[in-house]
């Protein structure tokens, strides 16, 4: 059987020896489990194939610790594990920091590591650098991270704990791509299971080039990008009972080529728009989810132009209502090159359109939504709606043979 540890207050007192137990587990896996707590963080918790980090709910919280900006004292190149800088004040190591300049701020052109030794006003880090970075551009080390993170890992899990992001604290971001509250690369078969999230300098989860993800009872709240934000060609996740408010951004932001992804039971209220899907995010299901009082759309399918174009999506059963009160076309608004979607089953109320096509657009599928104080209910040319429903493959556990053949996964 794996090993199942409690610890005790004492235990963990800080991050590095919650991560010295992680750590200790990471040879056979193993349950870590953390006591009541309120602890701030100097560096993100790292995830190990078949280890789960639980602790006790909303008695266990995890925070940000602050953000602190270290500039490079000069240019430096992709591909090497160190970094010059001005001053290593403060820094130790396993303390985790993400390094960008002006120029390559977000993408995946910024790096986040962990520094494994300081000499000399140099420190190194556990893998190179992502891109160069230029002595014009303002180049830095931040001591900005996600709280909980993993890389080429499986068979991971992550549950009943409550972070905290103190976006006042930090005064750069890291990029949704590289970066969020919680976040995984590269990784398979993960599950994060009542976990809840505020208020970070970012993304609230993340996940890139990830597949075999399941999240259940999740919330991600007030940070200052999306909500949830699955990408990079991460495909067979499950979302349910989730839900992402006062987001400045999406409360869910499929990011480029997520599939076969299933959105199902969940709340989307008060942020950007609800739920943004976009560039090659095709074969999903969004089901039974509300979308209520958010800036723009409710949801909104983003411009797309072919060949990577919306495709193969079914919104069914849900409920979309007072979304787009400062921003965008509609309650629903599909928009640029999409095609074969379909829209059935929802409960739609205004004010303003119902159902937006682009004129664009094509085998659009609308049938049995209901509409109330919407005006029009649908704005479509008929050149973009379809008489019956495309056939189709959309959601989790589908498209066995071809879903992944994209990504790449070797475990650390």
């Amino acid at each position: 059987m794996p090993e199942q540890r409690q610890l005790s207050i004492s235990e963990a007192a800080s991050a590095a020896q919650i991560q010295q137990a992680l750590d200790q587990l990471a040879p056979t896996g193993g349950r870590l489990i953390l006591p009541s707590m309120d602890l701030t963080l100097d560096r993100g918790l790292r995830l190990h194939s078949g280890v789960e980090l639980s602790g006790q709910g909303a008695a266990t919280i995890l925070r940000k610790g602050p953000g602190r900006v270290y500039p490079l004292s000069g240019y430096h190149n992709y591909g090497m594990c160190d970094v010059p800088l001005a001053s290593t004040a403060g820094l130790e190591v396993g303390m985790t920091v993400s390094i960008h300049d002006d120029r390559t701020h977000g993408g995946f052109y910024e790096t986040f590591a962990t520094i494994t030794w300081i000499d000399d006003g140099w420190v190194g880090l556990d893998h190179g650098l992502e891109a160069d970075y230029r002595a014009d551009a303002n180049p830095c080390l931040t001591t900005v991270y996600p709280l909980v993170f993993g890389h080429r890992i499986s068979h991971a899990a992550l549950r009943h704990i409550h972070l905290e992001g103190h976006r006042s604290d930090n005064d750069k971001s890291m990029g949704g791509c590289r970066g969020g509250a919680v976040y995984f690369g590269n990784s398979q078969d993960l599950e994060i299971t009542a976990v809840t999230e505020r208020d970070y300098f970012g993304e609230g989860l993340s996940f890139q080039m990830c597949r075999q993800v399941r999240i259940a009872d999740c919330q991600f709240d007030d940070n200052t990008g999306n909500g949830l934000h699955p990408g990079a060609g991460s495909t067979d996740a499950l979302f349910t009972n989730c839900g992402g408010r006062g987001n400045q951004r999406s409360g869910f932001f499929f990011c480029v080529r997520a599939n076969h992804i299933t959105v199902r039971d969940c709340r989307f209220a008060a942020n950007h728009e609800g739920i943004s899907i976009g560039t090659r995010d095709c074969h999903n299901l969004i089901e039974a989810c509300q979308l209520t009082d958010n800036q723009a759309a409710g949801i909104l399918v983003r411009p797309t132009p072919e060949p990577t174009h919306v495709h193969s999506c079914l919104i069914r059963a849900c409920q979309l209502e007072s979304n787009a009160r400062e921003a965008g076309r509609a309650q629903l608004e599909i928009t640029s090159d999409a095609r074969d979607l379909m829209a059935t089953g929802n409960r739609i109320t205004g004010p303003g359109t119902g159902i937006w096509a682009a004129e664009t657009t094509r085998n659009i599928y609308l049938a049995d939504n209901t509409f109330t104080d919407c005006q029009p209910e649908i704005d479509a040319q008929p050149d973009s709606l379809a008489q019956t429903p495309p056939k189709i493959e959309y959601g989790y556990d589908t498209g066995v043979q071809k879903r992944d053949r994209h990504l790449l996964f070797t475990p650390a």
